[in-house]
Parts: structure tokens; sequence; C-alpha cells
């Protein structure tokens, strides 16, 4: 970690950083060989001893003086390359990256920190590392101080500070240092509830203030709240840039084709039950006639049930209930709401719950139970699951949908 200062004539004033055309490239390497067979071996077949891993495919973006630039991206993506290149942590194989004024990276936690160093001594090394000098320490010192709460500590040895003590002076240091450009990964955003507060309300500031900062961070909620600008990796290259909404948004989309992957694969693995004199046939949930696995926030659906007898049932009570990720009813449901004295006649049938979409967001499953009577004839839990996608600016709380209810 270190300060990148650069003066860059070809930058306009209002640009802080500019990135072009960076690519990155990792060698992995194969299974070592020690024998001088294997390395033969190898180099006759024309084998490398690696395979080359392009984390970086030609980015290019540029930052604006008193942005709040967003990066996100799942793990693996190439968001925290592309943060240590701009750091200069690491150099790019291809393109380049110019700095309008100095740049204060802070992405890997109490990285020059020295346990057997006092606080205060803590502080004068990581800021030197940062490229300051012993008179700018000092004037930054009280406020460093002052933000972390540790007026009373700085005099003990950081090997005897608890981790939330180290978290509080490792922030701090990085983000009271005066420099022109704050690169901010999101591993710094813990400690407890107080300094957490805290941070969103130096955050909140530094927004208003118009600093320039970089933020990597997994959480659609910082980006909408902070960012004025952000920006979607994936797979090494920028998948979205823009307004904070439609790059959360983007992201939001991506993980939800994830998950609807593995709903559709756990529906299609779940074997419907047999049970006494009754079978379940079919379970799906439907919007428009089509089956949907994954819903949006307020909008309706239909459950559809397809079940056969094997003989005549007399008072049929045929009951759904939809379980949330919390294992709690959200909603039950049976035909009884039309009759109880229903027979299912032998064959098969159909019910359609009609359902008025009020669910917060989240995963569910369906459990279904028939009886005739109080004899009960099937019962199966998880038959089919389905997801209420987030809403894209707010959320709900839990309440209780209105059902109607066909039988054909």
């Amino acid at each position: 970690m270190g300060l990148m200062k650069t003066t860059n004539q070809d930058l306009p004033d209002d640009i802080a950083l500019k990135v072009s055309h960076v690519s990155k490239d990792f060698k992995l390497p194969y299974e070592k060989t020690n024998s001088l067979k294997g390395v033969l071996f190898n180099t006759v077949r024309g084998k490398m001893g690696y395979t080359l891993q392009h984390v970086l495919k030609d980015i290019s973006f540029e930052i604006e003086k008193g942005d709040f630039f967003g990066i996100v991206g799942k793990n693996g993506s190439g968001k925290s390359t592309l943060l240590k290149i701009i750091s200069q942590i690491y150099t790019p194989n291809r393109g380049s990256v110019q700095v309008n004024g100095k740049l204060v990276p802070f992405i890997e936690l109490g990285v020059g920190f020295n346990p057997e160093l006092t606080g205060r001594e803590n502080v004068y090394l990581n800021g030197a590392m940062l490229g300051f000098t012993r008179e700018e320490v000092d004037d930054m010192y009280d406020d460093i101080v002052e933000f972390a709460e540790l007026g009373d500590f700085m005099e003990q040895k950081l090997k005897n500070y608890s981790s939330g003590m180290q978290v509080r002076l490792a922030f701090s240091v990085a983000i009271k240092s005066q420099g022109d450009i704050l690169v901010l990964d999101e591993v710094l955003a813990v400690g407890d509830e107080a300094f957490q507060k805290k941070c969103q309300d130096y955050f909140f500031e530094a927004k208003r203030q118009k600093k320039t900062i970089i933020l990597v961070t997994h959480s659609m909620g910082d980006v909408r709240k902070f960012c004025n600008k952000a920006m979607l990796i994936q797979d090494g290259v920028i998948a979205k840039y823009g307004l904070p909404d439609d790059v959360a948004n983007a992201y939001s989309d991506y993980f939800l084709e994830q998950q609807q992957k593995v709903v559709q694969k756990d529906n299609e693995a779940v074997r419907l039950e047999q049970g006494n004199g009754i079978k379940l046939v079919d379970v799906k949930t439907l919007v428009n006639g089509e089956e949907a696995q994954q819903l949006e926030i307020n909008e309706d659906f239909d459950l559809d049930v397809t079940f056969e007898c094997a003989k005549d049932i007399e008072r049929g009570v045929f009951a759904v209930n939809l379980i949330d990720q919390q294992g709690r009813v959200a909603l039950a449901t049976s035909n009884k709401v039309n009759s109880d004295k229903e027979t299912f006649t032998k064959g098969q049938h159909r019910i359609h719950f009609a359902i008025e979409n009020v669910l917060a967001s989240g995963d569910y499953h369906i459990n279904i139970a028939a009886a005739s009577g109080d004899d009960l004839l099937l019962k199966q839990s998880a038959v089919y699951q389905f997801q209420i996608k987030k809403a894209k600016l707010y959320d709900q709380s839990l309440t209780h949908p209105k059902v109607k209810v066909r039988l054909s």
C-alpha cells in the first residue's frame, strides 16, 4: 500500500482518475513437477508450466473530481484486482492509469501496522507509508484519534487492542488522511453498530463536500445511498456503467438469474408423492398463464395444483401453505373456502388459487395436504419453491394475501 501522486498534463482539471484499456493476466501454475523427466516431457509436448487467467480485459473509464464512485461485482469478477492496479499495488499487463493529485488507497485493513508499536507510533508509521511527512501527520493526528475514539489507548501497544479497536484506528487513518482521492474496500465496513453509523455519517458528509471517493462494495444499499456513479464488473469486463440505481439493479438481476437456476433445479428434483387414494401430479406458480418461479414484488400470481384420485373422496379438503424463509406460514388456504362438503370424484382434478401478492421479498416453499373429513390422505412438504424479488428501491413487511379458489 502506498500513496500515488501523479501530475498528468493530459488530464482535464475536472478528471480525478482515468483508466485506459487496462488488462491484467495472472499465471496459474500447473501441478508442480520436480523431476527432470517431467520437465522434459512437458517441454516436448509444448506444455507451459502455467495457464493464463485473464482477470481484466480492456477496462476503460473516468472518475470526475467530486464523484462518489461505486465499483460492484461478484467475487472473482476482477474488481479487487482493478482496485490494486488503481492503487499501484499491481501493474497492468496492458493499458494505463492516470491520477490527478494524491490518491490514498486503503484496501487491506491494517496493512503496515506493527503490533509491537503503540497506536500513536502506528499512525505515524502508516502515514509515512502513505507518503505523508511527519508535519502532515501532526496536522491530521488529532482528527484521527477523535474519529477512532481511542484517545485513552494511543500509548498502548497495538497488540493489546481488540480487533474492533484496530479496525477503528485503521479506518480513521484512511479517511482522515488528507488525500485528493480515497480508495476504500468494503472490508472497512466493519466494527460495532455505533462505529458503522459514524462511518456512514462520514460518507454522507464526504458526498456533501464533493470529495472524490472510490468504494468497492457488495452492498447495493450503500451504492444507492452514497454513490452518484457506479460500475458493475463481470468476468473482467464492464457490464454496466452509469447511475447507481441502474447499476445496483443490474447487479441484483445477475444474482437473480443464478438463483433462478438453483430454484428450477430444486423443483425439477422434487418427487411428488402418492398418498392414500390421492396422488400429486403437478404443482407450479403462474403469471399470466405461464410458469414463473421468480415474481416481482406486488405481482399477483396463480398457484396451480393438479392431483389424481384413485376413487371418489367425500368431504375432500385440499390445503396449501406458503412458508417463508424463516419457516413462518405466509399463507394458509384450502378449497374449503368454497364448500366444506366437496367431493373429489375419481380421476384428475386441478385446483387454481388466484393469489393477491402482498408477500414480502424472499424465498418461499409450498406444503400440501389432502384429507377426507378427519382422515389425512396426503401430506408433503416443500413440493415447490419460488421467490419474490426485492423491490428496486424499497421493500415491504409481511402481510397476508387474499386468495380466490377455483376447482376444475
